[in-house]
């Protein structure tokens, strides 16, 4: 596979972005290689500048549900382009998309756009640290939230690809607002809001976790987090960037039947471009600037172009759509699990409709230290021998892999295809480790 151009392309973005790109994992450090540069995307595909033409399953981490560039959405967005994009100024297609996300997710009676799933995230804990006049924090090990200070302690994502469990630059009085719960683990949660009474403003957390690898919550989890949050006065917030509009139409509040007090949302609701929200009940919402005292405010905040792709992403979102995601993500889930078995290699693959992550270890992985049990060396050989054989999935082992409308049957079988051979590259590198 030639790469050339694109190393070339790396080496000159190195001289002038801090590492040679402008979001961590691009950079490809964490499976052993360099970053290949994209030039076009058009339904399930991508192709990169040295004309390797490859199946995509990170989907722009999540957002493209419906495939790169659809032609409805390129028509619509071009159309509202044409007309300005961006006004610094109310229009029409604010509350329009805000009505269309309230149908999908009933719990937001009152919705704040920004431009990114951080910023929505920082904002619902600014407001739920207003609403309940408390200060510190409830997330879990192995939840992303964005790079927000507060978040940074034990954080998935690129976090834990680079190493890296907290961030040099957070104070250590921020940091000690930040209280940490195991995963799936209800008993680490009653034990911090007993031993912290009274302070803890709010509990964040991914529904279906997808930034330590996909996790899906166990039984009775988020029912028990509700109880136990509305025991203690703490404000429920769930973090739906991925899982919102992934899971269901109505998100991973809809599927588990448990309404939280706020919720952050993000990636599909703009249809590829960046747009982020959080909302939730219209008396927490009530204390947003200019309605109440919290301040939050950002000039490109519902722009006309990414209020228009939210619309046309939101309005395809159909029971055959999510129908069609699940039996496309089992059949892909159930095709890696078997070609790794053929191979003799360890491999656990979580999944949750369109989601999933297949995890180099042999035991289950139901939260952050299992997660961090998987044998990385193993996933990144796996990630070259794929990227060699035409498939692009996430630079990380920690990452979620996407499925979209635009793949095909076809697509999922020349990926299980190219996986038989792929782990089989694994499983000999694996003995040559042993032998030595």
């Amino acid at each position: 596979m030639n790469t050339s151009t694109s190393k070339k392309l790396f080496a000159r973005a190195s001289k002038v972005l801090p590492g040679g790109v402008s979001s961590p994992v691009r950079a490809f450090k964490a499976v052993g290689s360099s970053p290949l540069f994209i030039r076009r995307g058009k339904g399930a595909t991508i192709e990169d500048v040295d004309g390797n033409r490859l199946i995509d399953y990170v989907m722009s981490w999540g957002p493209l549900i419906h495939g790169h560039a659809p032609s409805g959405l390129i028509k619509a967005v071009t159309a509202a382009a044409k007309r300005g994009t961006s006004f610094g100024a109310p229009s029409p297609l604010e509350h329009d998309l805000g009505e269309q996300v309230r149908s999908l997710m009933p719990s937001l009676e009152r919705v704040r756009f920004v431009s990114s799933g951080t910023e929505a995230a920082m904002s619902a804990v600014r407001v739920a640290r207003a609403f309940t006049g408390r200060d510190r924090i409830i997330k879990f090990e192995g939840c992303y939230h964005g790079h927000a200070d507060a978040f940074l302690a034990k954080a998935g994502s690129g976090a834990t690809t680079l190493g890296v469990p907290t961030s040099p630059g957070v104070s250590r009085a921020v940091a000690a607002d930040t209280l940490l719960a195991r995963y799936n683990d209800l008993a680490s949660v009653e034990a911090l809001c007993s031993s912290h009474k009274g302070s803890i403003a709010a509990l964040i957390v991914e529904p279906i976790a997808g930034n330590m690898g996909v996790v899906p919550p166990a039984t009775g989890f988020l029912s028990g987090l509700r109880d136990i949050t509305a025991r203690h006065g703490i404000l429920l917030v769930f973090d739906e960037v991925i899982s919102g509009f992934r899971a269901a139409a109505g998100g991973a509040q809809a599927v588990f039947g448990v309404t939280p007090d706020l919720t952050c949302l993000g990636k599909i609701i703009g249809g590829g471009l960046p747009v982020g929200a959080y909302g939730g009940r219209a008396d927490i919402m009530a204390l947003v600037a200019p309605a109440g005292p919290v301040y939050q405010a950002g000039t490109l905040s519902g722009n006309p172009v990414a209020m228009t792709a939210g619309q046309w992403a939101l309005k395809r979102l159909t029971p055959r759509l999510y129908k069609d995601l699940a039996r496309r993500g089992t059949l892909l889930a159930a095709g890696l699990a078997d070609a790794a078995r053929d191979a003799g290699v360890a491999l656990q693959v979580n999944a949750f409709g369109s989601l999933l992550t297949p995890f180099f270890t042999s035991s289950p992985v139901t939260d952050y230290d299992s997660a961090l049990k998987a044998d990385t060396d193993a996933y990144a050989t796996f990630f070259r021998a794929m990227l060699e054989r035409g498939i692009y999935g996430p630079p990380s082992q920690f990452e979620a892999w996407f499925l979209s409308a635009a793949h095909t049957d076809r697509h999922v079988n020349d990926t299980v295809k190219a996986a038989r051979s792929a782990l089989k590259v694994v499983a000999a590198r694996s003995g040559s480790r042993r032998m030595r």
